[in-house]
Protein backbone atom coordinates (compact mmCIF):
# COMPACT_ATOMS: atom_id res chain seq x y z
CA UNK A 1 0.00 0.00 0.00
CA UNK A 2 2.61 2.38 1.22
CA UNK A 3 4.49 2.47 -2.71
CA UNK A 4 1.27 3.02 -4.25
CA UNK A 5 0.59 5.32 -2.49
CA UNK A 6 4.37 7.19 -2.77
CA UNK A 7 3.47 6.86 -6.66
CA UNK A 8 0.60 9.06 -6.41
CA UNK A 9 2.73 11.92 -4.51
CA UNK A 10 5.46 11.71 -6.85
CA UNK A 11 2.66 11.68 -9.84
CA UNK A 12 1.18 14.91 -8.40
CA UNK A 13 3.93 16.44 -7.87
CA UNK A 14 5.44 15.94 -11.27
CA UNK A 15 1.87 17.17 -12.61
CA UNK A 16 2.18 20.43 -10.34
CA UNK A 17 5.11 21.26 -11.97
CA UNK A 18 4.97 20.95 -15.41
CA UNK A 19 1.52 22.78 -15.08
CA UNK A 20 3.34 25.78 -13.45
CA UNK A 21 5.94 25.66 -16.13
CA UNK A 22 3.46 25.65 -19.23
CA UNK A 23 1.27 28.64 -17.15
CA UNK A 24 4.85 30.88 -17.06
CA UNK A 25 5.07 30.23 -20.54
CA UNK A 26 2.17 31.05 -21.80
CA UNK A 27 2.12 34.40 -19.38
CA UNK A 28 5.21 35.01 -21.40
CA UNK A 29 4.02 34.79 -24.64
CA UNK A 30 0.76 37.00 -23.46
CA UNK A 31 2.88 39.77 -22.35
CA UNK A 32 5.08 39.50 -25.63
CA UNK A 33 1.74 39.88 -27.60
CA UNK A 34 0.08 42.41 -25.62
CA UNK A 35 3.54 44.31 -26.25
CA UNK A 36 3.56 43.59 -30.03
CA UNK A 37 -0.58 44.62 -29.82
CA UNK A 38 0.65 48.02 -27.97
CA UNK A 39 3.09 48.73 -30.68
CA UNK A 40 1.04 47.79 -33.62
CA UNK A 41 -1.69 50.26 -32.27
CA UNK A 42 0.45 52.99 -31.84
CA UNK A 43 1.43 52.55 -34.94
CA UNK A 44 -1.72 52.42 -36.23
CA UNK A 45 -2.79 56.11 -34.64
CA UNK A 46 0.56 57.56 -36.29
CA UNK A 47 -0.92 56.20 -39.52
CA UNK A 48 -4.22 58.07 -39.24
CA UNK A 49 -3.16 61.00 -37.75
CA UNK A 50 -0.52 61.62 -41.27
CA UNK A 51 -3.93 60.58 -43.32
CA UNK A 52 -5.73 62.99 -41.74
CA UNK A 53 -3.14 65.59 -42.47
CA UNK A 54 -2.88 64.29 -45.85
CA UNK A 55 -6.94 64.32 -46.30
CA UNK A 56 -6.72 67.86 -45.33
CA UNK A 57 -3.71 69.12 -47.88
CA UNK A 58 -5.65 66.96 -50.36
CA UNK A 59 -8.74 69.23 -49.77
CA UNK A 60 -7.65 72.17 -49.50
CA UNK A 61 -5.97 71.57 -53.46
CA UNK A 62 -9.13 70.27 -54.77
CA UNK A 63 -10.77 73.98 -53.45
CA UNK A 64 -7.88 75.75 -54.67
CA UNK A 65 -8.24 73.73 -58.30
CA UNK A 66 -12.06 74.22 -57.80
CA UNK A 67 -11.40 78.06 -57.45
CA UNK A 68 -9.12 77.91 -60.85
CA UNK A 69 -11.45 75.70 -62.42
CA UNK A 70 -14.12 78.45 -61.97
CA UNK A 71 -12.18 81.23 -63.06
CA UNK A 72 -10.87 79.18 -66.22
CA UNK A 73 -14.72 78.47 -66.99
CA UNK A 74 -15.72 82.18 -66.74
CA UNK A 75 -12.40 83.19 -69.42
CA UNK A 76 -13.99 80.86 -71.20
CA UNK A 77 -17.30 82.36 -71.30
CA UNK A 78 -15.53 85.44 -72.15
CA UNK A 79 -13.88 84.15 -74.99
CA UNK A 80 -16.93 82.57 -76.67
CA UNK A 81 -18.75 85.56 -76.53
CA UNK A 82 -15.80 87.47 -77.93
CA UNK A 83 -15.73 85.14 -80.85
CA UNK A 84 -19.39 84.60 -81.27
CA UNK A 85 -19.24 89.10 -81.98
CA UNK A 86 -15.74 89.02 -84.00
CA UNK A 87 -16.54 88.50 -87.48
CA UNK A 88 -19.93 90.46 -87.05
CA UNK A 89 -18.33 93.58 -85.34
CA UNK A 90 -15.19 93.74 -88.21
CA UNK A 91 -18.26 93.69 -90.82
CA UNK A 92 -20.11 96.52 -89.08
CA UNK A 93 -16.87 98.09 -88.76
CA UNK A 94 -15.77 98.27 -92.52
CA UNK A 95 -18.85 98.48 -93.72
CA UNK A 96 -19.15 102.17 -92.17
CA UNK A 97 -15.65 102.84 -93.29
CA UNK A 98 -14.25 103.54 -90.20
CA UNK A 99 -10.95 101.29 -90.42
CA UNK A 100 -8.83 100.10 -93.46
CA UNK A 101 -8.62 96.77 -94.37
CA UNK A 102 -5.33 96.31 -93.04
CA UNK A 103 -6.41 97.78 -89.63
CA UNK A 104 -9.05 95.28 -90.04
CA UNK A 105 -6.92 92.41 -90.21
CA UNK A 106 -4.80 93.36 -87.47
CA UNK A 107 -8.02 93.81 -85.24
CA UNK A 108 -8.67 90.10 -86.48
CA UNK A 109 -5.56 88.79 -85.22
CA UNK A 110 -5.83 90.61 -82.06
CA UNK A 111 -8.79 88.76 -81.52
CA UNK A 112 -7.30 85.62 -83.31
CA UNK A 113 -4.91 85.42 -79.99
CA UNK A 114 -7.81 85.10 -77.70
CA UNK A 115 -7.94 81.24 -79.03
CA UNK A 116 -4.51 81.32 -78.50
CA UNK A 117 -5.05 82.42 -74.73
CA UNK A 118 -6.97 80.09 -74.28
CA UNK A 119 -4.89 77.09 -74.91
CA UNK A 120 -2.32 78.70 -72.68
CA UNK A 121 -4.74 78.68 -69.71
CA UNK A 122 -5.64 74.60 -70.57
CA UNK A 123 -1.70 74.05 -70.32
CA UNK A 124 -1.50 76.36 -67.03
CA UNK A 125 -4.36 74.74 -66.10
CA UNK A 126 -2.70 70.82 -66.55
CA UNK A 127 0.61 72.04 -65.16
CA UNK A 128 -1.04 73.07 -62.06
CA UNK A 129 -2.82 69.66 -61.39
CA UNK A 130 0.61 67.98 -62.61
CA UNK A 131 2.35 69.93 -59.63
CA UNK A 132 -0.05 69.29 -56.82
CA UNK A 133 -0.38 65.11 -57.80
CA UNK A 134 3.69 65.49 -57.74
CA UNK A 135 3.86 67.41 -54.37
CA UNK A 136 1.41 65.29 -52.44
CA UNK A 137 3.37 62.27 -53.89
CA UNK A 138 7.01 63.87 -52.73
CA UNK A 139 4.73 64.30 -49.03
CA UNK A 140 3.78 61.01 -48.94
CA UNK A 141 6.96 59.49 -49.44
CA UNK A 142 8.83 61.76 -47.03
CA UNK A 143 6.56 60.83 -44.50
CA UNK A 144 6.71 57.33 -45.30
CA UNK A 145 10.91 57.50 -45.37
CA UNK A 146 11.28 59.02 -41.94
CA UNK A 147 8.54 57.39 -39.92
CA UNK A 148 7.25 58.17 -36.66
CA UNK A 149 9.13 60.93 -35.57
CA UNK A 150 7.32 63.22 -33.64
CA UNK A 151 5.45 66.34 -35.36
CA UNK A 152 7.59 68.84 -32.84
CA UNK A 153 10.97 67.56 -34.32
CA UNK A 154 9.85 66.96 -38.06
CA UNK A 155 7.25 68.43 -40.03
CA UNK A 156 6.47 67.92 -43.42
CA UNK A 157 4.15 70.32 -45.12
CA UNK A 158 2.61 71.80 -48.47
CA UNK A 159 1.64 75.58 -48.49
CA UNK A 160 0.35 76.76 -51.44
CA UNK A 161 1.65 74.55 -54.03
CA UNK A 162 5.21 74.47 -52.06
CA UNK A 163 6.81 71.90 -49.89
CA UNK A 164 8.08 72.31 -46.38
CA UNK A 165 10.43 70.13 -44.41
CA UNK A 166 10.75 71.66 -40.59
CA UNK A 167 13.73 70.16 -38.82
CA UNK A 168 14.21 71.10 -34.87
CA UNK A 169 17.74 72.09 -33.68
CA UNK A 170 17.75 69.84 -31.20
CA UNK A 171 17.91 66.93 -33.96
CA UNK A 172 20.52 68.02 -35.81
CA UNK A 173 22.53 70.64 -33.24
CA UNK A 174 23.91 71.04 -29.87
CA UNK A 175 22.91 73.75 -28.05
CA UNK A 176 25.18 76.81 -29.94
CA UNK A 177 26.53 74.62 -32.38
CA UNK A 178 26.45 74.17 -36.16
CA UNK A 179 28.24 71.10 -36.50
CA UNK A 180 25.62 68.31 -37.47
CA UNK A 181 25.40 65.86 -35.22
CA UNK A 182 26.39 62.00 -35.66
CA UNK A 183 22.65 60.90 -34.98
CA UNK A 184 21.18 63.70 -37.23
CA UNK A 185 22.85 62.57 -40.64
CA UNK A 186 20.30 59.18 -40.09
CA UNK A 187 17.34 61.89 -40.35
CA UNK A 188 19.40 63.51 -42.95
CA UNK A 189 19.82 60.50 -44.78
CA UNK A 190 16.39 59.55 -45.55
CA UNK A 191 15.19 63.17 -46.31
CA UNK A 192 18.10 62.78 -48.98
CA UNK A 193 17.32 59.51 -50.24
CA UNK A 194 13.49 60.99 -51.53
CA UNK A 195 15.12 63.80 -52.88
CA UNK A 196 17.93 62.02 -54.37
CA UNK A 197 15.15 60.33 -56.36
CA UNK A 198 13.75 63.34 -58.05
CA UNK A 199 16.94 64.59 -59.85
CA UNK A 200 14.60 67.45 -61.43
CA UNK A 201 13.76 69.03 -57.50
CA UNK A 202 16.03 72.17 -56.79
CA UNK A 203 15.66 73.32 -52.81
CA UNK A 204 16.94 75.65 -50.44
CA UNK A 205 18.08 74.97 -47.15
CA UNK A 206 17.34 77.89 -44.42
CA UNK A 207 19.06 78.07 -40.93
CA UNK A 208 16.00 79.50 -38.24
CA UNK A 209 16.98 81.15 -34.74
CA UNK A 210 15.38 82.20 -31.81
CA UNK A 211 15.93 85.63 -30.94
CA UNK A 212 18.05 85.14 -28.26
CA UNK A 213 21.23 86.97 -28.19
CA UNK A 214 24.01 85.09 -30.24
CA UNK A 215 27.83 85.46 -29.91
CA UNK A 216 31.00 83.20 -29.08
CA UNK A 217 33.94 84.89 -30.97
CA UNK A 218 33.71 83.09 -34.20
CA UNK A 219 30.71 84.16 -35.25
CA UNK A 220 28.52 87.54 -34.66
CA UNK A 221 24.84 87.20 -34.23
CA UNK A 222 21.96 84.89 -35.27
CA UNK A 223 22.72 85.79 -38.63
CA UNK A 224 25.87 84.40 -38.94
CA UNK A 225 24.80 81.19 -36.50
CA UNK A 226 21.64 80.44 -39.56
CA UNK A 227 23.95 80.14 -42.42
CA UNK A 228 26.56 77.90 -40.97
CA UNK A 229 23.63 75.63 -40.13
CA UNK A 230 22.39 75.89 -43.30
CA UNK A 231 25.60 75.34 -45.05
CA UNK A 232 26.38 72.50 -42.86
CA UNK A 233 23.41 70.85 -43.62
CA UNK A 234 23.95 71.16 -47.50
CA UNK A 235 27.89 69.68 -47.16
CA UNK A 236 26.16 66.39 -45.68
CA UNK A 237 23.47 66.17 -48.21
CA UNK A 238 26.05 67.21 -51.01
CA UNK A 239 29.03 65.02 -49.85
CA UNK A 240 27.48 62.13 -47.72
CA UNK A 241 24.17 61.55 -49.68
CA UNK A 242 25.78 62.37 -53.28
CA UNK A 243 22.91 64.98 -53.94
CA UNK A 244 23.24 67.54 -56.79
CA UNK A 245 24.75 71.12 -55.59
CA UNK A 246 23.44 72.68 -58.51
CA UNK A 247 20.09 72.10 -57.15
CA UNK A 248 20.56 73.11 -53.58
CA UNK A 249 20.68 76.78 -51.81
CA UNK A 250 21.67 77.56 -48.38
CA UNK A 251 20.46 80.69 -46.84
CA UNK A 252 20.09 82.26 -43.08
CA UNK A 253 17.23 83.72 -41.86
CA UNK A 254 18.49 84.60 -38.09
CA UNK A 255 15.49 85.00 -36.14
CA UNK A 256 13.34 87.11 -38.47
CA UNK A 257 11.24 84.41 -39.54
CA UNK A 258 9.36 83.42 -36.56
CA UNK A 259 7.22 80.00 -36.50
CA UNK A 260 5.45 81.24 -33.22
CA UNK A 261 6.11 83.43 -30.61
CA UNK A 262 9.87 84.17 -28.79
CA UNK A 263 8.07 84.49 -25.66
CA UNK A 264 8.50 81.66 -23.63
CA UNK A 265 10.78 78.47 -23.87
CA UNK A 266 8.64 76.44 -26.50
CA UNK A 267 7.97 79.01 -29.02
CA UNK A 268 11.89 79.50 -28.71
CA UNK A 269 12.21 75.84 -29.38
CA UNK A 270 10.00 75.48 -31.81
CA UNK A 271 11.69 78.68 -33.59
CA UNK A 272 15.11 76.95 -33.70
CA UNK A 273 15.15 74.94 -37.01
CA UNK A 274 16.48 73.99 -40.63
CA UNK A 275 14.27 74.15 -43.10
CA UNK A 276 14.12 72.43 -46.37
CA UNK A 277 11.84 74.31 -49.01
CA UNK A 278 11.32 71.97 -52.20
CA UNK A 279 11.54 74.95 -54.91
CA UNK A 280 8.74 75.67 -57.33
CA UNK A 281 10.18 74.34 -60.99
CA UNK A 282 9.34 78.05 -62.49
CA UNK A 283 10.83 77.23 -65.74
CA UNK A 284 7.70 74.60 -66.65
CA UNK A 285 5.22 77.70 -66.21
CA UNK A 286 7.71 80.03 -68.06
CA UNK A 287 7.79 77.69 -71.30
CA UNK A 288 4.13 78.16 -71.37
CA UNK A 289 4.68 81.67 -71.96
CA UNK A 290 6.90 81.03 -74.87
CA UNK A 291 5.58 81.47 -78.29
CA UNK A 292 5.17 77.98 -80.16
CA UNK A 293 6.92 77.37 -83.04
CA UNK A 294 5.03 76.63 -86.06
Amino acid sequence: MKPIIFLLTISLVLFSCVSSKKYKESLSRYDELNTKLTAVQGDLTNCNSDKNTLTHQRDDLQNQNANLNSKIADLNKQIDFLKENNTTVLRQLQDLSVLSSSQAESIKKSLDNIGAKDIYIKDLQSALARKDSLNMALVMNLKGAIGNLDDKDINIKVDKGVVYIDISDKLLFATGRYEVTKNAKQVLGKVAQVLKNQPDIEFMVEGHTDNVPYHNGILLDNWDLSVKRATAVVRILQNEYGLDPTKIAAAGRGEYKPLTTNNDAEGRAANRRTRIVILPQLDQFFKLLEPKKS
